[in-house]
């Protein structure tokens, strides 16, 4: 049986007359589309004109939710409560569901934005790993929780019973430990569309990838991502996805093939 794979990606983060991404060059080739839901981006609009986009294309639709930090594009540490956070994702994945409904068509997953997505692995006490379980939960008994492959938040969600997609990066450098290098430090982001794609069909295919210290390490994953704002982001998708299929990939939505929990 051919291996089958989600390529995913950050859409529908313009807000107002500020525009980014490349969405509508993106959208045809990926399969799970990760939407901003007005915290770091996007705004009711964008989400209206991003899930219509998504429909069109048969992309499955997951909310995007951060913390609030428009300013800071969801990438700026907060100190929140785990019931506020549960509240924040509620309220995000909430809208989103509903322009989803008014599309005829239903929401596929969420996935934890920006800083939220880091500081969860850093948590000892899992909190907020926790938390997101639970939001997960209320909201629906099949929605898919993307969570960093072999990270802390995945195995704390998956006892939880919750369904869950281990996601890997195409565009992102590692770390040993399988966490994500700092934006911060040089080589931290692949731009160059060839090496994203090698990378990822490594993780797909042959379950490696190669930190950014020149080590191999296991790595699993369900889903791919690639960053809508990573300059030449459109360029990056495309050759993923011609490689992932070139390496005999099937690339197809989670909710056509990922098991309930």
């Amino acid at each position: 049986m051919a291996k089958q794979i989600d390529l995913n990606c950050d859409m529908g983060e313009s807000y107002g007359r500020w525009t980014l991404g490349a969405d509508e060059e993106i959208m045809p080739h990926i399969t799970s589309a990760n939407v901003a839901c007005g915290f770091h981006g996007g705004d009711p609009h964008v989400m209206r004109k991003t899930v219509a986009l998504a429909v069109q294309h048969n992309v499955a639709i997951g909310s995007h939710p951060s913390l609030p930090d428009l300013i800071g594009f969801g990438r700026r540490t907060m100190d929140v409560s785990p019931t506020e956070l549960k509240d924040y994702l509620c309220y995000q994945t909430g809208a989103l569901r509903e322009y989803c409904r008014a599309a005829g068509t239903e929401l596929q997953h969420m996935k934890p934005h920006g800083i939220l997505y880091t500081m969860i692995e850093k948590q000892q006490d899992q909190a907020w790993s926790t938390a997101i379980g639970e939001a997960s939960k209320e909201s629906g008994k099949d929605l898919i929780l993307m969570a960093l492959a072999s990270g802390n938040y995945d195995r704390t969600v998956r006892k939880m019973g919750v369904r869950v997609a281990s996601e890997g990066f195409a565009d992102r450098a590692y770390n040993v430990d399988l966490s994500l290098v700092s934006r911060k430090i040089q080589g931290s982001l692949i731009t160059d569309p060839q090496k994203a794609a090698a990378q990822a069909v490594r993780m797909a295919m042959e379950g490696k990838v190669k930190t950014i210290d020149g080590v191999d390490v296991d790595i699993s994953v369900q889903t791919i991502c690639c960053h809508g704002d990573t300059p030449g982001a459109q360029n990056i998708v495309k050759a993923v996805r011609a490689a992932l299929e070139k390496a005999g990939c099937q690339v197809k939505p989670l909710r056509d093939w990922l098991p309930k929990a």
